[in-house]
């Protein structure tokens, strides 16, 4: 038995089961090899109180007969009951399916606090077990080998409280809760502190890491955001990076850190690039990488195991439960001084494995889903789904980003898996975001995955117009721009394929519209790379592997470009921008630093292209007509002009706007003729330059050319 672990309460061999499954439905198994599997009647026994079942089905299942009965008693939780056969035989009363009925749901939703509560001579903790029958409080003192044992009292729907006095900061602590004479430890579900690798909860006092929220420029509209992923490692990990603090928290806040060319590097970098946002893979603690020897191990962190702890990898001291929580809140600040918000990667979605969740050991079979064979459903594929509609679920995840939202005073979240979830859920917290700022940002993958809830309540892009706020990663503007993600082969509209010439006319108008996906622009993040599959740069190498690098940069250039010019929320992968290669790795979620690691001489290789981007940049943020928020909008004022298919141009003009603009695509290895209509207009981007700067003006009616495999931006300088 593991040392400080409870022993069963009964020894006792069942030979025969009882599950409670619904309210006052119980089910009882009795094996074919026990009396043939029969038995006349049973009875409920509860302290010496004994009353019969009512038989209302008899079912042979494999071994077994199953024997379906009503009780008229109400059975209270937290109370232990037997149940007797004909034989004599007893055995427990186990919590079955009833945890998965919507009367449980109800009975049991506690809208309260919980967790812990420190004050500095007293600590209240609070824990939702409805299920248990005893739960323990286990404390560790922090400096001395002193531990003690308390038993918690039950409350109010469900809920386990005890309030201890004396100051408890950092002390640690776990709990120990049986259900079905099953005594199980676990760590709180709502901690906010851990100690190294999570093995336990510590107390804190948020008051020694509390920091003021800076003012940030104002966000119009979702559409005015741009949008960087990266991963707190491979932002400064490279020998070039020029951080001091390389792979951490630390790291990703040092500023003016250069590269062995005096160009800027980390978040420096990112600032002169123009995003409005940076989006982190996850922060949160998870499983993957021990915090003791994090040198040498990486992965991506969608292995969450603590939802409200920042992760100890990225900290200089895992070992202290207070250095992880400073670091990243001077982190978040430091990224806020220089005027750009933060987006956090969340994964509530699943967790890294079921059974050893906390949330499984302390109500076993609540917070995840399961098929209609009682099996744990798999739509993450990565063995368990969260079960987000249900009450308690829902709240966790409603409190969890809540939580981040005021203490940590992040700007936003991207939803991993949110296909998973329900459309209650997330419009939930959407609702509380807005309860902090409108301009916090809610953007999730809505794939539609194979999970077991009713088709029009998943937070999928088909469902898409029940969440009008919430904006989904658009695999459609992925596929049409690049090709097929997964079929590397496939190539998409800007790798030259005009099978994709009529979507892309979509894509770029937001994918509204009768034909599109989406209700409105706001909705829709476009992108063509991430964190997830080949890189652009490794797709193009496979699909062109005998073209010059000159040619594939051109191919990779329309393609990004198309990112920062369609209507939208666009969204670029951390080095992208300067042919990002993870040398052909389609899955680098736990690959070595070599191959996912942001490579600082490549920026100044690359740093043409990086200006270029730059340039594409400013030019979004400078005219709103790229930017527009409404599908309305966007049908009066975006006309498609007439060119040689494929070639693409279409014309941005509006009542109260800046200009005309016009914008000609070609994705063909030659030169194309067209014709500037009439009017005086100034070039703003091309095959090599682009940004807000003139670089050539027009005046009447020109045929002109544009390259291959490039852009034309125009607009009217006669108004």
């Amino acid at each position: 038995m593991k040392k400080g672990a409870e022993p069963l309460l009964h020894v006792i061999k069942r030979s025969f089961f009882s599950y409670l499954d619904e309210m006052q439905l119980i089910t009882i198994l009795m094996p074919f090899d026990n009396h043939h599997g029969q038995s006349a009647f049973f009875t409920l026994i509860h302290a010496g109180v004994q009353t019969p079942l009512n038989i209302i089905g008899v079912i042979e299942i494999e071994n077994n007969k199953k024997y379906i009965c009503s009780v008229e008693e109400e059975i209270i939780f937290g109370n232990r009951y037997w149940i007797m056969n004909e034989h004599g035989e007893k055995t427990d009363l186990q919590i079955g399916a009833v945890i998965r009925t919507s009367a449980f749901d109800e009975s049991f939703f506690y809208e309260g606090e919980l967790g812990v509560s420190y004050e500095n001579s007293n600590t209240l903790f609070r824990l939702w077990a409805p299920t248990a029958t005893d739960v323990k409080l286990l404390l560790q003192s922090p400096v001395q080998s002193v531990s003690k044992k308390v038993n918690m009292k039950r409350c109010h729907k469900g809920v386990w409280e005890i309030t201890e006095q004396g100051d408890l900061d950092l002390w640690r602590y776990t709990y120990h809760t049986c259900v079905n004479l099953e005594w199980r430890e676990a760590v709180d579900p709502y901690a906010i502190a851990v100690t190294v690798n999570g093995k336990q909860g510590v107390i804190i006092d948020k008051e020694k890491t509390k920091k003021q929220k800076r003012a940030l420029p104002h966000l119009n509209q979702p559409t005015d955001s741009i949008i960087y992923e990266t991963h707190i490692r491979d932002l400064t990990i490279h020998q070039q990076s020029g951080a001091c603090n390389k792979g951490t928290y630390l790291g990703a806040s040092e500023l003016g850190t250069t590269n062995q060319h005096g160009l800027s590097t980390g978040l420096s970098y990112i600032k002169e690039l123009g995003v409005t946002h940076i989006e982190f893979l996850p922060m949160n603690d998870f499983e993957g990488v021990d915090e003791r020897k994090k040198d040498g191990q990486y992965n991506w962190g969608y292995n969450p195991l603590h939802y409200n702890v920042p992760e100890g990898s990225y900290s200089i001291d895992p070992s202290d439960p207070y250095s992880r929580i400073i670091e990243l809140k001077a982190m978040i600040d430091t990224i806020h001084s220089e005027g750009i918000r933060v987006i956090m990667d969340v994964v509530y979605n699943h967790v890294f494995m079921r059974e050893r969740s906390s949330f499984e050991k302390i109500v076993p079979g609540y917070f995840f889903r399961h098929d209609e064979n009682g099996m744990p459903s798999n739509g993450t594929g990565v063995g368990n789904d969260m079960a987000s509609e249900r009450l308690m679920v829902r709240k966790f995840i409603v409190d969890s980003i809540t939580y981040w939202l005021k203490e940590y005073h992040v700007d936003g979240f991207r939803f991993d898996l949110m296909g998973i979830h329900d459309v209650e859920t997330m419009n939930k917290v959407r609702e509380a975001a807005d309860l902090i700022s409108p301009s916090i940002l809610i953007i999730g993958e809505g794939w539609d995955l194979n999970t077991p809830i009713n088709p029009d309540r998943k937070a999928n892009i088909s469902n898409q117009a029940q969440m009008p706020r919430i904006a989904q990663f658009n695999d459609w503007f992925r596929d049409t721009i690049k090709g097929n993600t997964f079929n590397l082969y496939d190539r998409g509209y800007a790798l030259g394929n005009d099978f994709y010439y009529d979507a892309v006319k979509q894509v770029v108008k937001g994918s509204i519209g009768e034909h599109g996906v989406f209700q409105h622009p706001i909705q829709t993040v476009n992108y063509v790379e991430v964190h997830d599959n080949h890189t652009l740069w490794d797709k193009i190498d496979v699909c062109f592997p005998h073209e010059s690098d000159k040619i594939k940069q051109s191919r990779h250039r329309l393609a990004t470009s198309l990112v920062l010019l369609a209507q939208g929320i666009p969204f670029l992968h951390s080095g992208q921008e300067f042919f990002r290669t993870k040398q052909g790795n389609g899955n680098s979620y736990k690959s070595p630093d070599h191959i996912n690691r942001l490579d600082w001489d490549a920026r100044s290789k690359f740093k043409g292209n990086i200006d270029y981007m730059k340039g594409l940049i400013q030019l979004r943020k400078k005219y709103p007509l790229f930017r527009m928020t409404d599908a309305n909008q966007i049908k009066d004022m975006m006309t498609f002009l007439h060119v040689e298919k494929p070639m693409v141009a279409f014309l941005l003009q509006g009542e109260g706007y800046e200009g005309k603009i016009i914008v000609y695509l070609n994705p063909t290895n030659k030169d194309s003729g067209f014709i500037l209509p009439g009017g005086g207009w100034q070039l703003l981007a091309n095959e090599v330059q682009a940004g807000i700067k003139p670089i050539h003006s027009y005046a009447g009616k020109n045929e002109l050319t544009i390259k291959a495999l490039s852009i034309q931006v125009f607009i009217q300088c006669d108004r």
